[in-house]
């Protein structure tokens, strides 16, 4: 509340506006009576109520200076006086410092009148010595600088100006008519008055000033064109001025008079326009259409107070905006396509339009991200969606295509359509089964019909095409007839044993009593695939191997081998015969003995066509031989004895037929 002070009075500088940045305002540090040395140390610095700095101070020279170009009317305004004031601060310790740097005004504008040019309707009766007042001319600068003084050129011998103080204390500038007019002699005239400042070198101003010398009703109006033309955009908002139509009259008072009008009798008034019946102006009562009308022509008619009139033709001409989205139009679309429709197959026809002109209705198409469609042009504005590949319904169902079509305007506008492709399906799938080999048991004494199983194979196609329906191997129930006491249900896959196994049976056949033993094989199809069935004989105890003996190509017996159980399968033989490589299948025959154990019967088809079947012989208890179809058998034999089942190492050595 203490704050030592330099001096009571502020420091006092003033500088010429417009004065360039850097220039010398004053020494401050030597007005202030500081030191230069203590400036830094103090931390001196300028500081202003408003936060702005006009000036910089050099805390190494003491010197104020111009920070920027200083324009006296931008921070005054009209005031007699600028004066900006702010504070030289010093921190340590505090001591501020009142400053106040006055701008003088320079002659750095001209007179400006209000308006450029100024018309005057002065009837040939007036009085010499009236008065027309105009508008003073506006100078921003101030004092001597300001305007001083008015005058006409060329000079006029009809008319003087007068500029002073009226009562009130503003000053005015006034037309005074120095002789009577006359119409006939002279209607109208033209000349400039000029505004004149006191600074040095003086500036000027000027406005044009137009007299009408106004007489009797004897001239029509008349319009200053025959026929007006104007543009406007479609997008122009309602109630925006079109043009405007300007008639004169060289009448004068309520002869002069004019009034503006749509001429009925010819257009009835278009609906989208109006009239100001003063100014002339034509207004919009609502958007235009470029689409709907691209010209619009009208009359106007101008009527004096006399009743005399002139006609002008208008015409509007409607300039497109792009305002109007492309069209797409479908011809023709072909869904749900085929997947076997070869590359080239048209999926729709359509045409594209704009209702713009120009840029605006000029159209692009495009296919977007597509690699089995693509886009051709047809003819002018048709286009063809295509396909430019194969198709796959199992790897897409369901094409989603998007077609943009864009137009040329600036900004562009689109349009967009989607054609969803159904993908329908041809059968090109087979049936694959869910697994190449299916393992069945039963029991003896089986019922008969008793279900052992089921196979399942599934299509990638869809409908009728992947119906999947189960068979035996065609023929294989004439050249095997043993094999029909196994059937599959065509629907369902399920395999059923038609016939009931008999343990004592099996037993006699191993004693030789029986005809022949069991021998299955069934192979299952569906479609084109085929799948390789293992049928188990009954859970019966097994009995040491006996020779079968088998018809051979050359109608000799030859000396097959029976295998023992599952559990004495050679690993070879299984693994070979499931890895397909043996040429043609093998017919296999158990003979069982009695037990306690278990043993189940394989029949394994390697995956390869079949042979015709060949005669297998058997001897029965009658000692005549029993024939019933098998296959071939190894033209080598390996057979081992009796004491075990084929090795691996015998296996691998076998030669076929």
């Amino acid at each position: 509340l203490s704050l030592p002070l330099a001096r009571s009075q502020p420091i006092r500088y003033s500088v010429a506006e417009e004065a360039h940045s850097g220039s010398l305002v004053g020494n401050l540090a030597q007005d202030a009576a500081l030191p230069p040395a203590q400036l830094s140390a103090r931390r001196a610095r300028l500081v202003s109520e408003d936060g702005r700095q006009h000036f910089r101070f050099d805390r190494a020279s003491g010197l104020l200076v111009v920070a920027d170009r200083l324009d006296r009317e931008q921070l005054c305004g009209q005031a007699d006086t600028c004066t900006l004031p702010f504070e030289l601060l010093l921190a340590d310790p505090l001591q501020f410092f009142r400053v106040e740097v006055t701008l003088e005004d320079i002659n750095d504008h001209s007179p400006v009148f209000p308006e450029e040019r100024v018309t005057f309707k002065i009837p040939e009766t007036s009085d010499p010595g009236s008065r027309f007042p105009l508008e003073v001319a506006w100078d921003l600068d101030v004092g001597s600088n300001s305007v001083q003084a008015y005058s006409i050129t060329p000079e006029n011998e009809y008319f003087s100006v007068s500029y002073g103080s009226r009562i009130t204390g503003k000053k005015s500038v006034e037309l005074v008519l120095e002789k009577p007019l006359d119409r006939e002699e002279q209607a109208e005239m033209d000349f400039s008055l000029i505004a004149v400042d006191g600074g040095s070198p003086p500036r000027s101003g000027s406005a044009q000033i137009h007299i009408v010398v106004l007489d009797v009703n004897d001239n029509a109006p008349v319009f200053t064109q025959e026929e007006y033309m104007g543009k406007v955009s479609e997008n122009t908002p309602k109630g925006s001025v079109v043009m405007s139509v300007l008639a004169t009259d060289r009448d004068s008072g309520i002869n002069g008079d004019i009034t503006y009008q749509f001429r009925q009798a010819m257009d009835h008034s278009d609906s989208a326009f109006e009239i100001d019946p003063i100014t002339g102006e034509i207004k919009l009562t609502k958007p235009l259409d470029f689409e709907a009308a691209q010209t619009h022509e009208f009359s106007v008619r101008a009527t004096d107070g006399g009743g005399l009139s002139a006609i002008c033709k208008v015409v509007v001409e409607v300039l497109d905006v792009n305002d109007n989205a492309p069209e797409l139009l479908v011809s023709s679309f072909s869904s749900p396509l085929a997947e076997n429709s070869a590359p080239g197959t048209v999926v729709a026809l359509f045409t594209v339009r704009d209702r713009d002109a120009g840029a605006n209705g000029k159209v692009s198409c495009a296919l977007e991200h597509q690699l089995f469609f693509s886009l051709r042009p047809a003819y002018k504005n048709y286009y063809e969606l295509v396909t430019v590949r194969a198709l796959d319904r199992e790897d897409t169902a369901q094409h989603i295509l998007t077609v943009t079509a864009a137009d040329a305007g600036s900004p562009p506008l689109t349009t967009t359509h989607t054609f969803t492709v159904d993908i329908s399906d041809v059968n090109d799938n087979a049936p694959v089964f869910n697994q190449t080999s299916y393992t069945m048991y039963v029991r003896e004494n089986n019922a008969p019909s008793v279900l052992v199983g089921a196979v399942s194979a599934a299509d990638a196609d869809v409908g009728l095409n992947a119906k999947v329906t189960y068979s035996l191997s065609a023929g294989q129930a004439a050249e095997r007839p043993w094999c029909s006491c196994v059937s599959v249900n065509p629907e369902s896959g399920q395999v059923f044993v038609l016939r009931a196994l008999d343990y004592e049976q099996l037993r006699q056949t191993a004693a030789g009593t029986l005809p022949r033993p069991y021998c299955y094989e069934i192979s299952l199809t569906t479609g084109s695939d085929n799948s390789e069935f293992r049928f188990l004989k009954p859970f019966v105890p097994s009995l040491p191997p006996q020779p079968c003996a088998v018809g051979g190509s050359t109608g000799e017996e030859q000396a097959g081998h029976v295998l023992s159980g599952a559990d004495n399968l050679p690993s070879g033989l299984a693994d070979a015969a499931a890895a397909g490589t043996l040429p043609r299948p093998y017919c296999y025959e158990i003979s069982l003995t009695t037990g306690s154990g278990n043993s189940e019967f394989r029949f394994l088809k390697p995956f390869v066509p079949s042979l015709p079947p060949q005669p297998c012989v058997m001897g029965g208890d009658t000692g005549e031989e029993q024939v019933f179809p098998c296959v071939p058998v190894p033209t080598e034999d390996v057979t081992p004895d009796n004491s075990g089942p084929v090795s691996a190492e015998q296996f691998n050595r076998l030669s076929f037929n």
